[in-house]
């Protein structure tokens, strides 16, 4: 079986459409049509029906249709293995800050230096992206520090530190922090969240009984509320861009110990080791990122504690 027949059919399952899977195997229709006519034949069963404008899976199609991308899998990490180039499909989990703010330079810096390297992005939390890191769905994440020890069949390199931050709408006019986090409405990243751990422990460090408002997972949704006047929130300064628009003070937390720290996580027995290395080395070629952009950062008057 011509594992170039599988690629057709998959491709022609995920875009619904002969014509667009032609257009990117860089083939004709009738080409296409044709490898699936084979597949068909070697298989023994109708894999494709029309409905309406669309190609979907048959029955017998959709029973084929994981294990033929693992198949095809398997044979990009054979020919990546057995090739002298570094070259072939990298899995990459990250984090929705880090896709925005972190990945672009490096994804850049990749692009330049190994153009043969083909990268598949899939954004989650960052307990989703480390247990795929684990299960081998993903071949490396780029994620928060896990709250606990790593296990030793893993690698971590850290590549970013986001200190806390109270943020606070430009309106209020406060210089301590700790005033905003207990006085104004709170809005609070998600407990269930590795960064909503670090502010709840921040919080019991500091002693602060916030009146929470709103709870929420995404970071700049909290930024948006925050400038809406809606409350006042702590989370990791993570990298920018931040949503435009924003009038906005960011004041430094007391404690800097609480700190997000960003970074890449990979398994040591992964069969591409190789384009792991690749995007580390984009990672330590790509330039700094700082913190903030244009948002105001005052400095705390009150003394550290």
């Amino acid at each position: 079986m011509d594992t170039r027949f599988l690629e057709s059919f998959v491709s022609v399952v995920e875009h619904g459409s002969i014509a667009e899977a032609a257009r990117r195997l860089n083939l004709t229709p009738a080409a296409v049509a044709q490898r699936i006519h084979a597949l068909e034949g070697d298989i023994g069963a109708r894999l494709l029906t029309r409905s309406g404008r669309t190609v979907r899976a048959t029955e017998a199609g959709a029973a084929i249709l994981d294990r033929a991308r693992h198949l095809l899998q398997d044979m990009r990490d054979l020919q990546s293995i057995a090739s002298d180039e570094t070259a072939g499909e990298l899995r990459l989990g990250a984090v929705s800050t880090a896709i925005s703010g972190l990945l672009p330079n490096v994804l850049a810096a990749m692009t330049e230096r190994y153009p043969q390297i083909e990268i598949y992005i899939l954004p989650g939390t960052s307990a989703e992206l480390y247990n795929k890191v684990l299960s081998g769905d993903l071949d490396a994440a780029l994620i928060a520090q896990p709250p606990f020890t790593i296990p030793k069949v893993c690698d971590w390199r850290v590549v970013r530190n986001e200190p806390l931050v109270a943020l606070i709408p430009a309106t209020k006019a406060y210089s301590d922090p700790h005033k905003a986090l207990a006085t104004e409405p709170f809005i609070r990243y998600d407990r269930s969240n590795w960064g909503g751990r670090l502010v709840e422990g921040y919080l019991r460090w500091a002693g602060i009984r916030p009146r929470d408002r709103f709870e929420l997972d995404g970071l700049e949704a909290i930024a948006v509320l925050v400038d809406r006047g809606l409350g006042v929130s702590l989370v990791p300064d993570w990298a920018p861009p931040w949503p435009e628009g924003l009038s906005l003070t960011k004041l430094q937390v007391r404690n800097q110990s609480f700190t997000r720290r960003m970074g890449l996580l990979w398994t040591r027995a992964s069969l591409r080791l190789r384009l792991v290395q690749a995007l580390l080395d984009a990672v330590a070629a790509s330039p700094a990122i700082g913190n903030g952009g244009t948002l105001k950062r005052p400095r705390p008057r009150a003394k550290a504690r």
